[in-house]
């Protein structure tokens, strides 16, 4: 394994609705992009949201498409929403919004855990 063909990025987010951190992962033949937040993830589809609600975590999730891949944790904000958490539906969290309006929704409400 060589991991000169990795390519990887965290970075400090400065949104609107506060700081998160904004992490993406690249690797021949394959990425994936999360926006982290101390209550929980806006995350691409590598991400399983039965496991998140077993263990009570929020999350997000936003899927690409080969015509338009998510490759960055900012291509998140305007993907749409197409899974959810228990706990990020506690949130307000619903299929179907952008990942910036499920970031709003989950940087102002408590933390159900």
């Amino acid at each position: 394994m060589s991991v000169e063909n990795l390519v990887t990025a965290q970075r400090i987010m400065k949104t609107p609705h506060g700081e998160v951190l904004g992490c993406s992962y690249r690797w021949p033949g394959g990425q994936y992009c999360a926006i982290h937040t101390d209550r929980g993830i806006i995350g691409c589809g590598l991400y399983d949201c039965s496991v998140a609600t077993r263990f009570g975590m929020a999350i997000g999730i936003a899927r690409g498409t080969p015509e338009h891949p998510l490759f960055e944790p900012e291509d998140l904000l305007t993907a749409r929403i197409v899974e959810v958490s228990d706990a990020a539906k506690q949130m307000g969290i619903t299929v179907g919004m952008t990942g910036d309006e499920a970031l709003q929704q989950m940087l102002k409400g408590n933390a159900p855990f």
